[in-house]
């Protein structure tokens, strides 16, 4: 992927400039600056080498190859919502003990656990290091209920099905978390909101999606290039 933050702001102000008004000549691009062609040949020539534009003789100035797969691969990013990319919840009842909990985070191959009520409704969530915490040292930790050892609702950090994946990730990287429930909330009346468990996100299904959208990158360049 290409690495703006290698070009100079003028550099990516050419960019821009070239985006919006594309083909552009030389001429056009520095009076636009109020500077003279000379002094912008340096910049134009790097942009040219690096693929980030195009040009051609008495036509001027369009976005390169390089820039424009990176344009598709951050549209396509930023168009995926949490619906496309989550997985089944990996949960455990609320009634459970941590030994439950423990059992199931082996035999699911899972970082955390999305306790629910018996109605399927988020009633918390719980860690592998929530569990190791109230193990070690405590000959009595395994039965003790998941329920005293989970963050509970509505302290457990969610996300819907229609939010962006974007979001997502600002969401696990800011929290310091590598599980997010997705949640769908049912209105109860009078007696509030009811919040179904539909799936879960993870780190892992993160970057599942990076790697993806990268594979089909390199795919695409592949091809244009033979």
């Amino acid at each position: 992927m290409v690495l703006f933050i290698e070009l100079s702001t003028r550099q990516l102000k050419i960019l821009e400039l070239v985006k919006k008004n594309s083909p552009i000549t030389g001429e056009q691009i520095a009076e636009t600056f109020g500077l003279s062609r000379p002094t912008l040949r340096s910049d134009l020539s790097l942009l040219v080498m690096l693929g980030y534009l195009n040009a051609k003789p008495k036509v001027g100035y369009y976005l390169g190859n390089s820039l424009q797969s990176d344009v598709l691969w951050a549209a396509k990013l930023k168009d995926m919502i949490v619906e496309d990319i989550m997985g089944a919840p990996h949960v455990i009842a609320v009634t459970a003990s941590v030994q439950d909990a423990i059992i199931s985070l082996f035999t699911e191959d899972a970082n955390c656990l999305i306790v629910v009520n018996s109605e399927g409704q988020l009633a918390g969530i719980v860690s592998q290091k929530d569990l190791l915490k109230i193990s070690l040292g405590n000959s009595n930790s395994a039965s003790i209920p998941v329920s005293m050892v989970m963050t509970r609702e509505p302290n457990v950090i969610v996300v819907s099905p229609q939010e962006s994946i974007l979001d997502t990730a600002r969401k696990l990287i800011h929290h310091q978390i590598n599980c997010l429930p997705v949640i769908h909330k049912r209105e109860l009346g009078s007696n509030g909101v009811a919040l179904e468990v539909i799936g879960q996100v993870t780190i892992t299904s993160m970057t599942h999606v990076l790697i993806e959208l990268a594979s089909a990158q390199s795919m695409e360049e592949r091809i244009n290039h033979e």
